[in-house]
């Protein structure tokens, strides 16, 4: 395959892997009926799994219930996709799964590292189609050769690459249909976003906060590719929030704040809410004096304009890099329409999703000195690398009390299910001068290798922690919750495991021959129920735990079930 260079971070992909099958199959006609309408209602067809976190609403949560809490002891390996560990983009730790897959009667979507797109018959694994995107050997990713998923409507699979293009293409064929660029890879964009499907638009953000660019969120008409908006996360002088950067200078056009992580979507309030990257530089903020908005910020934006309507910053003037692109779940108690954030700086604030009022707030994590934050929200910071040169050890370290990797919530027992990181880091403030497309950190950081832990713990929606599962690594991986009253969770060593939703009482575990750093989902087939994790030990894991960096790294989706015959 080549790559022809047409504009600044553009490339021609020549598809010479597009739609490639083994036996020449196509998909049936699944995706040809998704629609806005139908993703708005996809709860009541729990069967599949129609978008990123199954639902609008962020909760990660399967009405199913044919596995629960009786019979998941009994569960085994239904089906086993290895996808392989080659790529052309070389790291320390990449070629792992990040994603979370989507199903659509029968046939599921499933994208990697390095542009792969798969369609896999959901009830055998069996392959039916691939994708391979040309991406250019000389791309800047901060965090690992990942991507996060797919999203489907009207008979198109929907992709972001490492180099800043949204794909679409035929959910039958896997051929490409159209194919726009969403960023500046000369500059140090990149993309590893599930893209998520609004009305007639697929709305995607951008990463590369690591190398000085300035976040963005954007949106395409599905059927055409044509641009619809921009949502700036950073705003330019004179624009709302602008104060909170320095007056003079560029440091806002370099202040990062991407929104890296796929947002939830509320249609009564007609906003996506979006949770926003560290600024840039991560750990020098001498050369950013302000709160710098909307960094590591919750954010309401109109999804008709593109327009912020609110936010609410739970890092002010961040030099920990503690991202608040973490999930934002949204539900209901006592009447109000509520939004609940599991933060990196290890707090879990639920506010109004109407308006961002601040509802509660409580740490979720034992171990917290990189400063406090008061029930009424106030910030103050203890400590930090403000000194050339000097090391500052904090808790918790930069990969956060909980990394990426999502929460989830059960409205049948109305508890959040947070997998827990408690490792601390050391930092220290290194300057540099900002060059494009060169990572601008601002400091050298080691994280702890030992004196860690980790759990999965459920909270409910006032913060009070009802149970805790305690592991000795810190987890890493999603969970996801059932109707079975049940939750699964993922460990770095390999075990993927059940839990009581209701006691955290431990109740299965299978060894999955790799690390978990993705996100578990679950959908039936003729009756079957299926419960699916992506396994693959990849992504950033020096940030988290570089103890583990020789694990085997791994590159397969496990896919279990009850015995056929029960």
């Amino acid at each position: 395959m080549t790559v022809e260079y047409v504009d600044a971070g553009e490339a021609v992909d020549q598809g010479t892997l597009s739609g490639k099958s083994p036996g020449g199959e196509t998909a049936p006609p699944v995706v040809r009926d998704v629609t806005y309408e139908r993703i708005l209602d996809a709860r009541s067809e729990p069967e599949n799994w129609l978008t990123y976190y199954g639902a609008y609403d962020g909760q990660r949560y399967s009405p199913l219930d044919q596995i629960n809490t009786e019979n998941v002891k009994r569960i085994g390996p239904a089906w086993i996709f290895q996808a392989g560990t080659t790529g052309m983009i070389a790291g320390a730790s990449t070629y792992s799964f990040e994603a979370a897959p989507i199903v659509v009667n029968g046939i599921m979507f499933l994208s990697g590292w390095d542009g792969w797109v798969w369609a896999l018959d959901a009830r055998t694994g069996k392959e039916i189609w691939r994708y391979k995107h040309a991406t250019p050997f000389d791309v800047s990713l901060c965090c690992g050769n990942v991507n996060r998923g797919v999203a489907v409507a009207k008979g198109k699979v929907f992709v972001v690459t490492p180099n800043a293009h949204l794909l679409a293409l035929d959910a039958t064929t896997g051929k490409r249909v159209w194919d726009k660029t969403n960023g500046d890879v000369r500059a140090g964009e990149s993309a590893t976003v599930a893209p998520l499907i609004v009305k007639n638009m697929v709305i995607v953000g951008s990463s590369g906060g690591e190398f000085g660019v300035r976040g963005h969120l954007d949106a395409f008409d599905l059927e055409t590719g044509e641009h619809v908006w921009r949502c700036y996360t950073v705003p330019k002088p004179g624009e709302p929030g602008s104060e909170t950067w320095p007056a003079d200078g560029e440091a806002w056009a370099r202040g990062g704040a991407n929104p890296w992580l796929t947002g939830t979507f509320d249609p009564e309030t007609n906003l996506l809410y979006i949770g926003t990257g560290n600024p840039a530089p991560d750990f020098d903020g001498a050369v950013r004096e302000g709160d710098n908005l909307f960094t590591d910020s919750i954010v309401a934006v109109d999804v008709d304009s593109g327009q912020i309507r609110w936010h609410y910053q739970c890092t002010p003037h961040d030099v920990w890099d503690y991202d608040s692109i973490s999930e934002c779940i949204l539900f209901e108690s006592d009447g109000r329409k509520l939004l609940g954030h599991f933060d990196k700086n290890g707090y879990f604030f639920v506010v109004d999703r109407t308006n961002g009022e601040l509802v509660q707030i409580t740490p979720f994590v034992d171990r917290i000195t990189w400063g406090a934050i008061t029930r009424d929200g106030q910030v103050t910071a203890k400590v930090y690398p403000d000194e050339e040169g000097v090391p500052v050890h904090f808790y918790p370290g930069p990969a956060g009390a909980k990394e990426w990797t999502h929460a989830s919530y059960s409205p049948k027992t109305g508890l959040f299910y947070v997998p827990v990181q408690d490792v601390g880091a050391t930092a220290t403030r290194r300057r540099r001068e900002f060059k494009e497309s060169i990572p601008y950190w601002g400091a050298g950081v080691n994280v702890d290798l030992e004196d860690m832990t980790g759990s999965v713990s459920a909270f409910d929606a006032g913060g009070e922690e009802k149970w805790r599962w305690r592991t000795k690594l810190p987890m890493c991986a999603s969970t996801l919750a059932t109707g079975g009253d049940l939750v699964f969770a993922g460990e770095p060593s390999g075990e993927f495991n059940a839990l009581d939703a209701r006691t955290g009482e431990h109740l299965w575990r299978f060894q999955c021959g790799s690390g978990h750093h993705s996100s578990p989902m679950s959908y039936s087939v003729d009756g079957r129920q299926y419960i699916a994790v992506p396994v693959g030990w990849g992504g950033w894991a020096e940030g988290f735990l570089p103890g583990m960096l020789g694990a085997g790294h791994g590159s397969a989706l496990v896919v279990f079930a009850l015995p056929e015959t029960l």
